[in-house]
């Protein structure tokens, strides 16, 4: 085991993310990955005794003293989350090393964390804009140079009405539509290997209906075959991330609400819209982190308590409210 922590931290890096590759994580986790490990690995070459270049620096020097020095260093202009993201990387890293008898251990227990803030939902703004947008893509533009209404329109219900991911969209088959008339469902391939299964409502049923007529008019009957992707670009290709992002921003632009979506989250305020209507709608925590995919249940709170914020910054704004507010105060006035 000695001998093998002489080893090249880069090298053992880059053995991880290959690992890590089977499992099919998307281009932009693999990538966040390396810069993770990268950025860190370069800290504790330099706090290595005595420092050392980072292409010189062997597993063995990376002991917890080293580990709390590097992640002090890289937590100290970073985000709670980032620093987090990387701990949880490093935490990966050091147990696919131990489970390949590399190193005897894994330092990073001893290495400080912060705790994760859960991220806030970032839904559509305004009262109708989920209506507005897919009352907009539903028209067809002669602006466009090959219009696909139906196709656009699948999309987007498939995020606001069903919650879906980016990645779990991609993943879907026409397979993936299940279940008689009345009882339609989707099978999604969830996020960390959980399979769900989403109710689809009639009005969702006939947007996908319509969507796949409309396919075997362009590309054939062939071309929807249960084992075939669900989603497919204007020449019959499967979507990918790039293109699935692009359609959707141009549905913003053309719906002419593109400042009413939330910086970072745009495919993904479609599925936060889906959450937060459910959660105003009365849906429990448990009910949404079943059609989310989440993985805890804290998650699917904080769409319960944002609305309950929500709701009561409408009763405070309220114009009733703010006349009791003076009425209060003259009378305090009064006694005083």
């Amino acid at each position: 085991m000695h001998d093998k922590q002489d080893e090249s931290a880069q090298r053992l890096i880059e053995e991880f993310l290959t690992a890590r590759a089977t499992r099919k994580p998307s281009p932009h986790t693999l990538e966040a990955y390396r810069r993770d490990l990268r950025a860190v690995a370069a800290l504790a070459a330099e706090e290595a005794t005595p420092p050392l270049p980072l292409d010189a620096l062997p597993v063995a020097a990376l002991t917890a003293r080293v580990m709390r020095a590097a992640f002090a260093r890289y937590a100290a202009p970073r985000a709670a989350a980032s620093v987090h993201r990387a701990w949880s990387t490093w935490n990966s890293f050091f147990s696919f090393l131990v489970a390949d008898g590399v190193v005897a251990g894994n330092p990073m227990p001893a290495v400080g964390r912060p705790r994760a803030p859960l991220p806030q939902p970032k839904p559509l703004r305004g009262a109708d804009t989920p209506e507005q947008l897919l009352a907009s893509v539903a028209r067809q533009e002669g602006r466009q140079r090959d219009p696909w209404p139906e196709r656009d329109l699948a999309v987007l219900a498939l995020a606001l009405c069903a919650g879906l991911r980016l990645s779990e969209l991609l993943a879907l088959r026409v397979g993936s539509l299940t279940g008689r008339a009345g009882e339609r469902r989707v099978d999604v391939a969830g996020k960390g290997g959980r399979p769900r299964v989403v109710p689809i409502e009639p009005e969702l049923d006939g947007v996908l209906v319509g969507y796949l007529e409309s396919r075997v008019r362009r590309f054939g009957s062939r071309t929807v075959r249960p084992d075939a992707p669900l989603l497919v670009d204007r020449q019959g290709e499967p979507l990918r991330r790039g293109g699935l992002q692009y359609l959707v921003e141009s549905c913003y632009r053309r719906a002419g609400i593109t400042d009413r979506v939330p910086r970072g989250a745009r495919l993904h305020a479609l599925r936060h819209t889906f959450a937060t209507r459910l959660a105003e709608d009365g849906a429990s925590a448990a009910e949404i982190m079943r059609l989310l995919g989440h993985a805890s249940l804290a998650s699917s709170q904080t769409y319960i308590e944002v609305t309950a914020g929500q709701q009561r910054a409408a009763v405070r704004s309220n114009r009733t409210n703010r006349a009791l507010a003076g009425l209060v105060a003259a009378e305090r006035d009064g006694r005083s």
